[in-house]
């Protein structure tokens, strides 16, 4: 699907030039409405990044287009793997207790949000089980070919090893906002708190109580500080990931909703810290402008 870069109703890099052409690396943004329109962009839309944890919103797609097929159920059991009463949803929404890395569990499920790449590789394993295949051909099979992310590379742990391009990306926004392979009714369940009010540690921005997810999604919620901008609403669900990624979807910015990707070729640090939030503040007028 390559209609991300039809017929842009404005393209205006100057503002997002001030932004990013100071910074000590390669990076790309773009955002677009919830049709596919490409609002305004900057950099090279098609280049292939490191995805890094973002990896985690094509991976845990996959597994709800499974759910939404019948294969298994958010209520199944997590595995021989994990303690009892663990369960799919649990791993979805980083409520399991993995720890972030490896087999060891630091909490009974449902007691604390546990932000794990663990977690997500579990789910992978308990996907591939239930659908009959391994999960790297799943993924490709049931999100990114249907799709038609034609840049994105799926091997490695489906928890931070995926690459993609910003264009791949802003096709899986439109996705979240207007979805196709999964029903309306368990896209609106993914992009509302599971577990909600539970506590804990966001990476790179500290202890956030409560810290909500959906099914796969990071939720914004009253989180402070946060990576998304002061104008991002409440509402506002994605992923940001350690190579400096980010995707956001926020269904109350403009009517309609609206989707940003950010890539660059430099890990997370400061600088990204820095701008991010002035970034989205400026996407989010760029579409109020237009609306």
């Amino acid at each position: 699907m390559s209609d991300v870069h039809a017929n842009p109703a404005h393209v205006d890099p100057e503002s997002l030039e001030s932004l990013l052409s100071p910074l000590s690396f390669d990076s790309a943004v773009g955002l677009i409405s919830s049709d596919g329109r490409l609002i305004t962009a900057y950099g090279d839309l098609d280049r292939v990044f490191p995805l890094a944890s973002v990896s985690k919103l094509i991976a845990t797609y996959a597994a709800l287009v499974a759910i939404d097929r019948g294969a298994l159920a958010l209520d199944d059991a997590a595995g021989d793997e994990t303690p009892q009463g663990c369960t799919v949803e649990h791993l979805l929404a980083h409520a399991a207790g993995y720890a972030f890395e490896g087999g060891e569990f630091l909490a009974a499920p449902g007691k604390r949000r546990m932000y794990t790449n663990a977690g997500i590789e579990q789910l992978g394993r308990v996907v591939a089980r239930a659908v009959g295949t391994d999960f790297e051909r799943w993924v490709c099979e049931s999100v990114t070919e249907p799709l038609g992310m034609e840049g994105v590379e799926v091997a490695g742990s489906p928890a931070k090893d995926y690459r993609a391009s910003i264009e791949d990306l802003l096709v899986l926004g439109r996705e979240f906002m207007s979805p196709t392979l999964i029903s309306s009714e368990l896209a609106e369940s993914a992009h509302r708190p599971h577990f909600p009010d539970l506590s804990g540690v966001l990476p790179g921005y500290g202890r956030q109580s409560p810290n909500d997810w959906g099914l796969g999604v990071e939720i914004k919620g009253k989180k402070n500080p946060h990576w998304t901008g002061a104008l991002n609403s409440e509402r506002t669900f994605g992923h940001f990931g350690q190579s400096g990624s980010f995707l956001w979807v926020d269904p109350e910015a403009v009517p309609g909703g609206l989707s940003a990707a950010f890539l660059s070729s430099k890990p997370f640090s400061e600088e990204h810290a820095g701008v991010w939030p002035a970034l989205n503040d400026t996407l989010v007028r760029a579409a109020r402008a237009q609306s």
